[in-house]
């Protein structure tokens, strides 16, 4: 038997609703059924983020790896593709791949070292960098989401959202992040984007010293993979450093970069909005402090 952590039975109830109950319910019969079909064998405790568990496991001949069991959804279901277009190099290695399910068979990396772990935010910060600028050197596959789909759904969805803002100085601010998304939504850009590359995606392994994981990945411009590392372990006087050091160490144009970190907060509150949740005032914040950034 495998655990089922309450955690994650109540983030996929609160996210997902009936389908996200059935994804809890059927769990176990779904970890028996690929520990079966692939020859594993459970290997200590299960882990689990907001959308997955992941269960320890050893192959047939003894190695180490992670079976990875969610909810095929839009955001993850480029998951295997982007994972074999990096194919190691930068990301966590993909061995095996369930299309119908979504499951996912990965290399084992260590839970016990994160990014998120380590003191030095700046040297965190740089460590994101040089990843995404290894991983956005990778064009797009065909099949992922694509930011030239994306960035209009967002202007189209702005104007009923604004309405929804109460405070004038907020529904400003949010029109200057749909100014600046419109100045470049023309130029959506083709690279592969990882989406979610913050401080506890990514783990430490004896082949590299840190490897991304779990991308939501999309087809787009690189400048739109930054606000991730600037929300996590958020400071704000640290928010314009960190900025500037990730579009110098990715070697993005900087005025582009910002504006597509404005679509990104942008595309957040839109969410929040549009589900009645208060907007998160971090965001908020850096969208302020790079507005007028150049």
């Amino acid at each position: 038997m495998i655990e089922i952590p309450a955690e994650l039975a109540a983030t996929q109830t609160l996210y997902n609703g009936a389908a996200g109950r059935d994804f809890i319910a059927a769990l176990p019969g779904l970890a028996a059924r690929f520990l079966d079909a692939w020859a594993l064998r459970p290997d200590g405790p299960s882990m689990y983020g907001v959308c997955a568990l992941v269960l320890p496991v050893l192959r047939d001949d003894g190695t180490p790896a992670v079976l990875k069991l969610q909810l095929p959804d839009d955001e993850s279901a480029g998951e295997p593709l982007a994972l074999r277009a990096w194919n190691g190099d930068g990301a966590v290695r993909l061995l095996d791949h369930d299309p119908a399910t979504g499951t996912m068979l990965l290399e084992r990396l260590d839970p016990a070292r994160a990014l998120s772990d380590l003191p030095d935010v700046h040297e965190a910060t740089l460590t994101i960098a040089r990843l995404l600028a290894h991983l956005t050197a990778t064009g797009a596959p065909p099949g992922l989401r694509r930011l030239a789909d994306i960035a209009p759904a967002l202007l189209e969805r702005t104007p009923p959202a604004l309405a929804r803002v109460p405070d004038p100085a907020t529904r400003a601010l949010l029109a200057d992040c749909a100014a600046a998304l419109r100045e470049v939504a023309d130029e959506p850009g083709d690279r592969l984007l990882h989406w979610d590359l913050h401080y506890d995606n990514v783990l430490a392994a004896d082949r590299a010293p840190w490897l991304a994981i779990d991308p939501k990945p999309l087809a787009g411009d690189p400048g739109f993979e930054l606000l991730p590392a600037l929300h996590n372990r958020y400071d704000p006087a640290d928010v314009r450093w960190r900025f500037d050091a990730m579009t110098d160490t990715l070697a993005l144009d900087r005025p582009r970069a910002r504006a597509w970190t404005l679509a990104r907060v942008l595309q957040n509150c839109l969410w929040q909005t549009e589900d009645g949740h208060p907007l998160a005032p971090e965001q908020l914040e850096i969208a302020r402090t790079l507005r007028h950034a150049v």
